[in-house]
């Protein structure tokens, strides 16, 4: 072994560590030797002997050579042959001793129940049995612990797949429809500016609204899993967490804010989805954290369904859920401007927090279209893009 500078007694250590057990193990050696006179076969039996009930506790070799010395004394005293030397040679050869361990260690193992008294049995037994009622309990919990996550994970896969199968068919529905349409007989866009107006549903979205009558709108973007119908309703808890079929589905769907009108229309049409981590929803939204997936994805396709709309992505931010008494912008509030004022100062509002510089701007009297997700940066957090409609 290569010198390290951990050396005691003439071993070497590869470790700080175990150079300084081994320097602990020295002094309880040196300790012993002072108080134990080797030449006393007396005192050389009682040290064995407290050294067999673990009086002295060694954590290296340096213990081991010491104890084996020892060892060897007990032998020549036994045989006859101690001459009350004093120690002082350390013998590194493992002696005899080591095979008398194991033996001890083998006849310490065999132990029987009946070598006990009656007493002692009961105590054994009943011990043993709850030690069997721990284990079987154990085994229980942790079989129940894995039936349960396979439900769980069986359960979402299954709202999953159930998601997937509903969405696909109104998809294909509303294409199926729209397909049907020719240029002589398709809808004209209606713009809802004119008080007491009820526009005719568009032909795409009549079978739709048939099967639920929450359909406000479906979002597209392109060359994205954005492909959603959008709903409302008279609250903003239902659609977190029920599916197009009014079925319990964590999922959710994507919704249009209770306090929005498509009709009016509201300044702000803010729509809502979940950031799931299978991407579904609005999982991918915050995609638009890179310039990049913006400049690839500049448009978004949001229908009401009432009329067709495009619009351009004019800002990306990161919000939270403010509370009441917090005075800030709150981006959720913005739903209508009743001035210029109102609405320019909510733009530069925007604009400052934006990731980056679009090009696009708006005026007092354009309509705006926000998408809304979780942001989990922080807590309460949502990840925001804003678009204008141009179209």
């Amino acid at each position: 072994m290569a010198a390290t500078g951990f050396e005691v007694e003439g071993r070497q250590f590869r470790v700080r560590a175990d150079y300084e057990a081994a320097l602990r193990d020295k002094k309880i050696i040196d300790g012993i030797r002072g108080r134990v006179n080797f030449k006393n076969k007396d005192e050389v039996l009682k040290l064995y002997s407290q050294m067999e009930e673990g009086v002295y506790r060694f954590e290296t070799l340096i213990g081991n050579d010491f104890d084996d010395e020892v060892y060897e004394l007990v032998q020549s005293i036994e045989a006859g042959t101690f001459a009350g030397e004093e120690t002082g040679k350390k013998k590194r050869k493992k002696p005899k001793r080591a095979v008398n361990k194991a033996e001890e260690k083998k006849e310490k193992q065999d132990v029987r129940l009946e070598n006990f008294d009656s007493g002692m049995q009961e105590q054994i037994l009943a011990e043993l049995k709850k030690r069997e009622k721990r284990r079987k309990l154990t085994v229980i919990l942790c079989s129940l612990t894995a039936a349960a996550c396979f439900g769980y994970f069986g359960l979402y896969h299954y709202f999953g797949d159930r998601t997937d199968n509903t969405y696909s068919q109104w998809a294909k529905l509303r294409e199926d429809a729209d397909s049907r349409n020719t240029d002589a007989f398709a809808p004209v866009k209606v713009h809802l500016t004119e008080e007491g107006e009820t526009p005719d549903i568009l032909d795409k979205y009549k079978t739709l609204y048939n099967k639920n009558k929450s359909l406000i709108g479906w979002i597209k973007i392109a060359d994205t899993n954005i492909d959603y119908p959008v709903m409302q309703t008279s609250n903003n808890d239902y659609y977190l967490d029920h599916n197009l079929s009014q079925e319990y589905d964590k999922n959710g769907s994507i919704f249009l804010d209770k306090d929005c009108d498509v009709l009016k229309p509201s300044t702000n049409l803010i729509v809502y989805g979940h950031h799931m981590q299978s991407g579904k929803m609005f999982g991918r939204l915050d995609q638009y954290s890179k310039e990049s997936y913006y400049q690839e994805h500049p448009v978004i396709e949001f229908d009401t369904i009432y009329e067709e709309g495009t619009w351009e992505v004019m800002y990306v931010f990161r919000s939270k859920i403010y509370t009441a008494d917090e005075i800030v912008f709150k981006y959720y509030q913005f739903i209508d401007a009743n001035s210029a004022e109102e609405f320019d100062s909510n733009m530069r509002q925007m604009s400052e927090m934006s990731l980056y510089d679009t090009g696009v701007t708006a005026s007092y009297g354009d309509r705006l279209l926000t998408l809304s997700t979780c942001d989990y940066t922080e807590e309460d957090g949502r990840f925001v893009v804003v678009a204008k409609k141009v179209d």
